[in-house]
């Protein structure tokens, strides 16, 4: 009989554990803040203390939803690590501090496993090393996500009743209205009398990018922030029924099931039309007429860049405006910059034909095409060297977040001298400002030193581009549409003679157009 030697496995893991620790808070109330700074300091203090555990970093989002996880940073600088093979654990305070999303939750805790992380959720007592943990994980999650959803249901609940009611409802006043006694709208004149500029402007013929850049450079700037009117703003306005006094309730809906998402309501939720909640700017009259112009030229536009894969993508390279496309009657097809087109002074960028573009776009593939080695590899050597350069173990993230946890509980103790009586409210106020100054420059480091993670996406991008043209026909006859869009992703005109191709991931190349 053969004779039989068992081999035991190897040590799945090394005898120190690089672990990480996941904190979040809910809310930037008092309480709250507190609880972030104490949590990064306690988790710290924990994990440099335990025997065979070394910390990598504590990763800290504030104020934002557990139910989404695309919208945290740190969480998702965490994903990052773990799939460089940074770490080995991760402790976090509970399943509902990681997410409240169960599908989520679940689908990233098995991509964890794959990566041989384990986590330990320290309320339930759940470590995901054990065989039985991803079951008690889901019953605990589950619970989570169902008081997630019956918030948010009580929620619109409420809303939908008032809508019912004919109650008018807003979070924030359009251009020309502010609201006052914290639900009504009231006419703010001298911003009133720029919308009944732009409502007589776009009668007259002017088109709603003219009146925007008249704006920019003559008028007001927009209330919510910025300096420039946008052509969508000024479409918004000129689309709007409450400067008539109306209001159409519910243009927008969130969802019922996770993950939470607002989108635009086409049909899905019932809407509420109410007249007269609230003092009119433009007569009724004047506003359908310009909602006829407007799906007029609309239709128009639609006929003009029907088909075309250069739609907003050609961009002027000397004032930056999108470009235009024109048909002449004898079917001439050419692209022109708008503000060029509005006014030639303004651009000394004139029309280009369509099928020049294309021609350029053919010559430009079949150069990447035949000089691979020469241009594409270096460029993706190069990236990805600079990829892991500024993706060493960064100790200045960690810094930065426990500054911000010590200035967050300076600021929860003060709150509490002073309800003590013990720090009045003057200088409660100017103490108050300094840690808020101090905490605003702390995050804005914090997001330079998170913009290097944007590096992984680009040199991503760049692989992908390069493997699309490597993988492309090595000849093309014509002009290929589908090979075009995943390519390009914008077109500068530096001249009418010259243009460039943004390829996807930032690549540029010059090209010379043939007249």
């Amino acid at each position: 009989m053969a004779k039989v030697q068992v081999i035991p496995p190897k040590a799945a893991r090394p005898d120190t554990l690089r672990v990480a620790a996941y904190c979040r808070v809910s809310s930037d109330s008092e309480d709250q803040l507190h609880s972030y700074a104490a949590q990064i300091r306690a988790y710290t203090q924990a994990i440099s203390a335990h025997d065979g555990w070394k910390l990598v970093d504590i990763y800290a989002d504030e104020g934002l939803t557990g139910t989404r996880m695309d919208k945290r940073e740190d969480f998702n600088r965490l994903m990052a690590d773990c799939r460089k093979g940074k770490i080995d654990k991760i402790v976090v305070k509970s399943i509902s501090r990681f997410a409240r999303n169960t599908r989520d939750c679940l689908a990233t805790l098995r991509e964890l496993s794959s990566l041989g992380v384990t986590v330990k959720f320290e309320k339930e007592n759940i470590d995901t090393g054990t065989l039985t943990s991803e079951l008690m994980v889901s019953v605990s999650a589950s619970l989570a996500q169902e008081e997630s959803i019956s918030i948010s249901k009580n929620q619109r609940m409420s809303y939908q009743r008032r809508m019912e009611r004919g109650e008018f409802i807003t979070c924030s006043a359009p251009f020309g209205y502010q609201i006052v006694d914290g639900k009504n709208l009231a006419i703010v004149e001298e911003q009133a009398e720029i919308v009944k500029w732009i409502f007589a402007a776009y009668l007259k013929g002017r088109s709603s990018e003219w009146i925007a850049q008249e704006l920019s450079e003559n008028g007001p700037a927009p209330i919510h922030g910025g300096q420039v009117w946008h052509q969508q703003t000024i479409r918004k306005i000129l689309t709007n029924e409450k400067y008539i006094g109306d209001a159409l309730c519910q243009k927008t809906f969130t969802t019922s099931t996770f993950p939470f998402n607002r989108k635009i309501n086409q049909g899905e939720a019932d809407q509420y039309y109410v007249e007269h909640t609230h003092p009119a700017i433009i007569s009724y009259e004047d506003f359908q007429k310009v909602q006829e112009l407007l799906k007029r030229r609309s239709e128009r536009k639609s006929i003009s860049h029907e088909h075309s894969p250069l739609a907003q993508k050609i961009v002027c390279g000397q004032c930056g405006t999108l470009y235009l496309r024109r048909i002449s009657k004898a079917g001439y097809v050419a692209w022109v910059c708008r503000k060029h087109d509005r006014k030639a002074a303004d651009c000394p960028n004139g029309r280009i034909s369509e099928s020049s573009i294309y021609t350029a776009f053919l010559r430009m593939y079949h150069k990447l095409r035949s000089h691979d080695g020469i241009v594409l590899g270096p460029v993706l050597k190069q990236m990805d060297a600079l990829s892991d350069a500024l993706h060493r173990s960064n100790p200045a993230m960690l810094a930065v977040n426990t500054a911000i946890a010590v200035a967050s509980e300076q600021s929860y103790h003060l709150t509490k001298l002073h309800t003590a009586g013990l720090l009045d409210a003057a200088a409660l106020s100017t103490k108050q400002a300094e840690i808020n100054s101090k905490l605003s420059e702390l995050r804005r480091e914090r997001r330079k030193l998170l913009c290097n993670e944007d590096m992984d996406e680009q040199v991503d991008r760049i692989r992908i581009t390069i493997d699309t043209i490597r993988n492309g026909p090595e000849t093309l006859s014509r002009f290929d549409e589908s090979l075009f869009t995943k390519l390009v992703e914008r077109i500068i005109v530096d001249t009418r003679d010259t243009i460039r191709f943004q390829l996807c991931g930032g690549l540029e190349f010059q090209e010379t157009l043939e007249v």
